[in-house]
């Protein structure tokens, strides 16, 4: 029987934190890697603006980001890995090997896999209490500045993005009218005691626009079962996340990724793996522990 061919030793989906994580562990341990990349590398660091729980002297998101090129720039120009800037769908395992499979139908062979896709932002039509036409645009509450927030803003969930967009505007006075459904309540937390908030329990939430198309409808059941309408200048949503698990890969009742579940050659790691570990740190814990694991494996 021939020996099968690859393309690296490992190869790592996705260049957010627990992907680079996991690149330096395995170039560290002089594996070969290749990165599978299609977007930016840091992921969804770019889009927080304050950090207060990862160590290193970090004010923000980007500025880690930022960090984690540099990091993946100096492995590329030493050698050590190569950047794929395209974009995987599907991953396989074998006896013998891992194939991760590309968007142009490429496919990728490695000892083993590293899929750090993590998790992608949900949109109203996403959850099962908000009832919103598909083509409603409802930008994310990340992305407003302070002065684009008026006394009629209402932000759809309470995700964490909450807590950080606060600490990330310490001196804005605007103030949040957040629609909270009851599995959001733990979530806020963090958050209880800024008095910009404006928590509004609901059960279910009604979005629509004028014909005009000015201002928003915002049409809300309480968990009493009370039904009042408001008027929005402006909706902003802060709904969380919904995993980005690739073809191939097994998940559960939730949509995420057990590593427990997956072929002894895949490796999930980051948010990709669980809604309760989705921290910076843990994440690149993960990347780390991962390639560990397959190294010590085979050794």
């Amino acid at each position: 029987m021939s020996t099968p061919s690859f393309d690296a030793d490992v190869l790592v989906v996705g260049a957010g934190p627990a992907g680079v994580a996991a690149t330096l562990m395995a170039t560290s341990l002089n594996m070969t890697v290749l990165v599978v990349e299609a977007d930016s590398i840091g992921g969804k660091l770019q889009t927080i603006g304050a950090l207060e729980n990862v160590s290193g002297n970090w004010t923000t998101g980007p500025q880690l980001a930022d960090a984690l090129a540099a990091d993946l720039s100096r492995l590329e120009q030493a050698g050590r890995c190569s950047l794929v800037r395209s974009r995987a769908v599907g991953v396989k395992g074998h006896s013998d090997r891992a194939e991760v499979i590309l968007a142009d139908t490429q496919v990728l062979s490695a000892r083993a896999v590293v899929v750090g896709t993590g998790v992608t932002a949900m949109a109203p039509s996403d959850t099962d209490w908000i009832s919103a036409a598909p083509s409603l645009a409802t930008p994310p509450l990340w992305r407003a500045k302070p002065e684009q927030i008026g006394p009629r803003t209402y932000v759809l969930g309470g995700d964490r993005p909450l807590g950080t967009w606060l600490r990330a505007h310490p001196q804005s006075s605007a103030t949040l009218h957040v629609l909270a459904p009851p599995t959001d309540d733990y979530k806020l937390a963090e958050v209880s005691g800024d008095d910009r908030v404006r928590i509004v329990p609901v059960s279910h939430v009604s979005l629509s626009q004028p014909d005009h198309g000015d201002g928003f409808t915002v049409e809300v059941k309480d968990r009493q079962g009370i039904h009042r309408t408001y008027t929005a200048a402006s909706v902003l949503a802060n709904l969380g996340s919904r995993p980005a698990a690739l073809k191939g890969l097994k998940v559960d009742e939730n949509g995420y990724c057990p590593p427990e579940m997956q072929h002894p050659r895949i490796f999930v790691v980051g948010d990709l793996r669980s809604g309760r570990y989705q921290r910076i740190t843990t994440a690149q814990g993960s990347g780390a522990e991962a390639v560990l694991s397959y190294y010590y494996s085979v050794a």
